[in-house]
């Protein structure tokens, strides 16, 4: 079997799907369609490898095994049975269903996902004239997913979310995701070549997703995914991308990147996180409080992911720091900055208004994600 062109989804967060779909486009596919949580397009098969290595803000890369109306279990059971299962699908293959329904008639998840590994289960009978399948082999998760009567099937290509890079095994109790790290990232202004400074560095996500930015290194170099493990995916896909990849580090890129923490705890987290990621003197992290902020370097750009002040005994301490983040950052007018909180005062506190506000979502948490432009070179 030979598939010549595969349906891919890469699945976002909230608010993310532009980003995605603009990584997609820059990886070199064309007729993209962003939908709420997802980036759709066509591509050969290669593409799995190369959007499973390089997207650095997608949660999943899945693909779509077909799409249709369902507004009944008989209609969803044919529909499903009737999808080429055995052109992705191994004999010996292990496909857990997980399933989601949105204001559709066939609520009840638990049912759906049923009737879909019994439809998956009659369709490979057929192909492979089988009775009892062990599902000892690759792991392939299938997702029923319905929304306003249609039904998507596809298969999980990732295996662990996008987020998880490889290099952080350790972390603090609220850890900023990757992806939204370098989404974050992706919004400003920086490059390589100007500094960069993460005032709130806990364990060390931000830096560390900025130095692989500025060295152009491919978040999923250090990790496995689920479909190099498919009887189908050839592994010469899987070495051109690495080739690929290795070929487009740029590992001489100075870097200018300081993480800084008043917890020295974090900052021993952050220096272990840093060197897993490859990155053992390139970025530099230092115990420190934020009003202690001070430096002779222009046009540089601070990220921060300061604490919220969720909790009612936190806000004191949160929204001092708030004003100190703002005495210490303000007088270098040369520099951006940008914020996420869900502190609806942030602007207030900090002694100045942003220039633009973009809502992003932390986890479940609504945030703003402020951005405080800096004069430009030139400009007086």
């Amino acid at each position: 079997m030979t598939l010549n062109t595969v349906t891919l989804i890469a699945t976002a967060a909230m608010g993310l799907e532009a980003i995605v779909a603009k990584e997609v486009r820059e990886l070199g596919y064309e007729n993209v369609t962003v939908e709420n949580g997802k980036v759709i397009f066509k591509a050969h098969p290669k593409a799995v490898a190369r959007t499973n290595l390089w997207l650095r803000t997608a949660d999943r890369v899945k693909i779509l095994v077909g799409e249709f109306k369902a507004e009944s279990f008989e209609e969803l059971f044919e529909n499903t049975k009737a999808l080429p299962w055995a052109d992705y699908l191994s004999a010996d293959a292990e496909f857990p269903v997980i399933g989601r329904s949105v204001k559709s008639k066939l609520f009840s998840v638990p049912d759906c996902q049923a009737i879909v590994k019994k439809a998956v289960v009659e369709s490979m009978k057929q192909s492979y004239n089988v009775q009892w399948f062990e599902e000892k082999g690759a792991l392939n998760r299938i997702e029923i997913s319905l929304h306003k009567d249609t039904a998507s099937l596809t298969i999980d290509t990732s295996g662990t979310g996008l987020h998880k890079r490889g290099y952080r095994y350790l972390h603090n109790e609220a850890p900023l995701k990757e992806t939204l790290a370098a989404a974050m990232i992706q919004l400003t202004n920086w490059h390589a070549d100007k500094p960069f400074y993460d005032p709130f560095c806990g364990s060390g996500t931000l830096p560390i997703e900025a130095a692989m930015i500025g060295q152009n290194i491919a978040p999923g170099v250090n990790r496995s995914f689920s479909f190099e493990n498919w009887h189908w995916y050839d592994q010469r896909w899987m070495d051109d991308a690495l080739e690929e990849a290795e070929n487009l580090a740029k590992y001489d890129q100075p870097l200018n990147i300081l993480g800084a923490d008043i917890d020295h705890k974090m900052i021993d987290l952050a220096k272990n996180n840093a060197m897993e990621a490859g990155f053992p003197d390139q970025i530099t992290f230092k115990q420190m409080q934020v009003k202690d902020f001070h430096t002779k370097d222009e046009f540089g750009v601070a990220v921060g992911n300061p604490p919220y002040g969720e909790r009612m005994k936190e806000k004191p301490y949160v929204e001092n720091l708030y004003r100190e983040l703002g005495r210490a950052l303000r007088p270098h007018d040369t520099w951006s900055v940008y914020i996420i909180t869900s502190h609806p005062h942030f602007e207030k506190l900090y002694g100045a208004k942003a220039t633009k506000k973009r809502k992003l979502y932390n986890g479940n948490i609504k945030t703003d994600f402020y951005q405080f432009w800096g004069k430009r070179p030139g400009s007086k």
